[in-house]
């Protein structure tokens, strides 16, 4: 669900991006659906329900989306990937946009050709440990087994943390967040460590979660976002501003329950105007339709909304917004103007 460090395997699927890369815009509507990269299942992130149907705060993007080019947000192919296929699915052109807990990285943005259009979420690697280990922090697992996702730099920053803490480890290598959580549960390692926001995540899954503790220890930044190819700007730009659009109308008010109600006529603020295509031509100059904006947030609300849906307080995941508020409340959630 993160930093991949097989460069040298994406060397080859590198050179297949270039005939991948142009007209996806093209592509997605003579297909008429988005092919959109997906975790394999982390509960309120990205999972099928009981009747199959995807849902969760990363699919939530994907959605928007396919609304925002398509004008129907059911238009998705959820194409599941891990932290080793992910990459080449999205440089060979399996998948038109990757959403799945993915950091942006200096060396994913430009040794791997790929753009992030944003983050959607702020994120840290931390760790879990059953309450019966008796840690607090840490610093106290010296000596400990821990479950870690392969192809991930998760590995790195664990391996970083106990050097530089001048204690031991013995990694326990998993495959999928699915994997991990069930051999942390048999105890075949002693903590499990990942994103902290994947972590509250399993542990809402547990069937005794109180007997799971998340450490304090926040070790690494980890800014999550969808990503594209590098090359097609147009198609980034879409992805970006259908993003922004969901952010924005958060900041400005616009919800799932009033969106077309304000979309039907010009309102007092200019901003939501141009937004939502009752004023300018914003649509156009991204090749899409003047109500793309009113499609992208109708699909599934604005930020927020997606937020509390999905991860949020309400949730059994249990997410405070914390960084991932909004500006105007002491976040980093943040849309440039739509001007």
């Amino acid at each position: 669900m993160k930093k991949s460090v097989i460069f040298g395997a994406l060397t080859a699927t590198g050179l297949l991006a270039g005939a991948a890369q142009a007209a996806t815009l093209d592509d997605v509507k003579e297909r008429g659906e988005l092919n959109c990269g997906v975790v394999t299942g982390l509960a309120g992130f990205g999972a099928p329900d009981a009747n199959g149907v995807w849902e969760g705060f990363d699919v939530a993007v994907c959605r928007a989306v396919a609304a925002a080019v398509l004008g129907d947000p059911t238009a998705v192919n959820f194409v599941p990937t891990t932290g080793q296929t992910r990459f080449t699915a999205l440089a060979s052109g399996e998948i038109d946009v990757l959403a799945r807990n993915t950091t942006w990285t200096f060396s994913r943005d430009t040794d791997l050709k790929f753009d992030f259009i944003g983050v959607n979420y702020y994120d840290g690697q931390g760790f879990i440990v059953p309450t019966a280990l008796g840690v607090s922090s840490a610093k106290d697992l010296d000596g400990a087994t821990v479950c870690i996702q392969t192809g991930t730099t998760t590995e790195l920053n664990l391996a970083d943390f106990f050097r530089n803490n001048n204690i031991s480890y013995e990694p326990v290598p998993v495959e999928t967040n699915a994997e991990a959580q069930q051999q942390y549960l048999a105890g075949a390692c002693d903590a499990y460590t990942t994103d902290a926001s994947g972590l509250a995540a399993t542990r809402a899954t547990f069937e005794n979660p109180g007997d799971h503790v998340i450490l304090p220890e926040i070790i690494s930044k980890e800014p999550l976002g969808p990503l594209v190819r590098h090359g097609d700007n147009e198609w980034g730009d879409i992805v970006r501003w259908t993003l922004n659009a969901l952010i924005a109308a958060e900041e400005f008010g616009v919800t799932s329950a009033n969106v077309s109600e304000l979309a039907a006529a010009p309102g007092t603020n200019p901003e939501v105007n141009r937004l939502l295509g009752t004023e300018g031509e914003l649509g156009a100059m991204i090749g899409l339709e003047n109500d793309w904006a009113k499609n992208a947030i109708a699909a599934g609300g604005n930020y927020g909304e997606i937020f509390e849906k999905n991860i949020g307080e309400n949730t059994p995941i249990g997410l405070a917004r914390g960084l991932n508020a909004q500006w105007t409340n002491g976040g980093l959630i943040y849309a440039p103007p739509f001007r």
